[in-house]
């Protein structure tokens, strides 16, 4: 089975749409959903109550730990698949590309599939110019300091081997840094990975979450983590 993790802090507008993304998208395919509701402001909490009802497979559960990090760890221990996938609320994301990402798992033994935005295969429409840039030099120079060729570190699409995403966890990581920690991890790890151009579409419903003056500090502690584990795990294989 294939578990989505879904964090979702005010997004009581797209909760019909993601009901019929998944349920039209994923009709040939064993899957659930978990919707993390990340304390929300609106009724995000009783309106996915509600929506989702009659629907075995999507689940509603309540982060106890304020921030998209904590949402994140919840929905790993709440996921019952043996893959797990983690989308956004605001369904930016390509279906095909979850489909994708299914089968490339099914058909090897990997730890993880890292979709990337920016290969030349990919389609990407309405993205901010100004945070379009910061973002291909930010993962430009993450790639250089770790040495590895993914350029699309920040996104939060991507697919895990359930025993392998939880074997990592909880991850430290308060708020969208913890999708930088994730592939990081699996990299400098060294577990089984193949990497997949995919597709992104601008939010067409709430506003977005993501603020880069926010957030500077918390992806230079996950930066400065994580390199410092990968050579901490160096030295031990040298010892």
């Amino acid at each position: 089975m294939l578990s989505i993790i879904i964090p979702a802090r005010n997004e009581a507008d797209n909760l019909e749409d993601i009901l019929q993304y998944f349920l039209k998208g994923l009709h040939d395919i064993e899957f659930e959903v978990i919707l993390v509701n990340d304390f929300s402001d609106d009724n995000t909490l009783e309106k996915s109550q509600s929506v989702f009802r009659e629907h075995k497979n999507f689940r509603v559960v309540n982060n106890q730990v304020k921030g998209l990090g904590g949402a994140i760890n919840l929905g790993i221990r709440e996921s019952r698949g043996k893959k797990i996938s983690i989308m956004m609320a605001d369904l930016s994301d390509d279906i095909n590309d979850l489909r994708k990402y299914n089968k490339i798992m099914d058909e090897n033994k990997l730890d993880a599939v890292l979709g990337s935005r920016f290969l030349k295969e990919s389609k990407v429409t309405d993205y901010p110019l100004k945070k379009l840039i910061l973002n291909r030099i930010f993962n430009f120079f993450v790639g250089i300091i770790f040495m590895n060729k993914f350029n699309d570190y920040t996104n939060a699409f991507k697919i895990y081997k359930s025993e392998t995403l939880k074997s990592m966890s909880p991850f430290i990581s308060e708020s969208f840094n913890i999708f930088l920690e994730i592939p990081l991890k699996i990299i400098s790890r060294n577990y089984a990975y193949e990497i997949t151009n995919i597709n992104w579409y601008g939010r067409k419903k709430g506003k977005a979450k993501f603020r880069i003056n926010e957030l500077k500090s918390k992806y230079l502690f996950t930066l400065i983590y994580c390199f410092l584990e990968k050579n901490l795990l160096k030295v031990r294989k040298i010892k």
